[in-house]
């Protein structure tokens, strides 16, 4: 079993990694693969420390949008889920599932790209440029107007949620519900039928294809990120935590997030055209501060 540490479980390094994940990927809450980092030890303060220098940078934000676009292009061929915008909705209700699959469909392709580079770090790639160059840095800090990242209990007492996350857990052979799926069963009457009308796209191969597209455009956006990542097993087997764990949960992770995002996407196009969501919902504003020694800072 996949162990987790939620927010409010957080004491002192994880508590310190926490504050500074949702100021530097801006985001409201810490998500899924963090929460089961910090259920190793010093396995979450590792990876965080060695990759925040790259995560601060524009160049990383432009990679997710690049990603972001591509998960649309792809949603967008695979189909559509029919009636969904029929499901009775409030205009409270309306209003913040759209806020809720923004919030997701901004930090996703984040995780993506970040998930990859450590993959990809621990089993011995070069990520990042070894000489120094000055790079822009975004602005840090949670958006304005973000949803903030709430969710039910996997256990939830809900028949309807219950009975939705059991399908979910089988049909995508999961062990845990993610963050997206949980937020969305804050209504449940919208999440089981917008599930089930993802559930056939999902079992078709063209769903695979496209999953396996984003996850090599990842792996591209990854070993192009601007700093050198200090990562290695190594490294992570010197700070007393099991590199060949680190790299399975990495691998578990990078197997998972293609699909979810095409699964987002594709619930998010029932709401806005593909042209819109292509935009990043939350665009980043550069900082005059810069990165001017590789991995480090000014």
């Amino acid at each position: 079993m996949l162990k987790e540490i939620a927010e409010y479980q957080a004491r002192g390094e994880i508590d310190r990694v926490y504050h500074e994940i949702k100021q530097v990927l801006r985001v409201t809450g810490v998500d899924f693969p963090f929460r089961v980092w910090a259920g190793y030890g010093e396995l979450l303060p590792v990876l965080w420390d060695a990759m925040r220098p790259n995560l601060e940078t524009l160049a990383f934000e432009e990679a997710a949008g690049k990603l972001r676009a591509e998960g649309v292009r792809l949603a967008a061929e695979l189909g559509n889920l029919d009636g969904l915008a029929r499901v009775p909705l409030g205009e409270s209700q309306a209003w913040q599932i759209r806020a809720a699959l923004d919030l997701y469909h901004y930090i996703n392709p984040k995780l993506l790209v970040m998930i990859s580079a450590v993959r990809l770090a621990i089993e011995g790639e070069r990520i990042g440029r070894a000489e120094s160059r000055g790079e822009p840095l975004i602005e840090l800090g949670i958006p304005e107007g973000m949803y903030p990242m709430e969710m039910v209990e996997e256990d939830s007492a809900n028949p309807v949620i219950s009975q939705t996350f059991d399908d979910i857990r089988r049909t995508l052979d999961l062990k845990k519900i993610g963050s997206d799926y949980r937020t969305l069963a804050l209504w449940p009457h919208y999440l089981a039928p917008a599930w089930q009308r993802l559930k056939p796209i999902i079992q078709q191969a063209q769903h695979s294809q496209a999953a396996e597209r984003m996850r090599r455009l990842s792996r591209e956006l990854a070993l192009a990120l601007p700093l050198e990542l200090p990562l290695s097993a190594q490294r992570i087997e010197a700070a007393g935590e099991s590199a060949r764990r680190a790299l399975k949960l990495a691998r578990q992770f990078e197997q998972i997030l293609p699909g979810l995002i095409l699964n987002m996407s594709l619930i998010a196009l029932s709401w806005q055209p593909a042209d819109a969501l292509m935009i990043s919902p939350f665009p980043a504003k550069t900082r005059r501060e810069r990165v001017v020694i590789s991995g480090g800072r000014a």
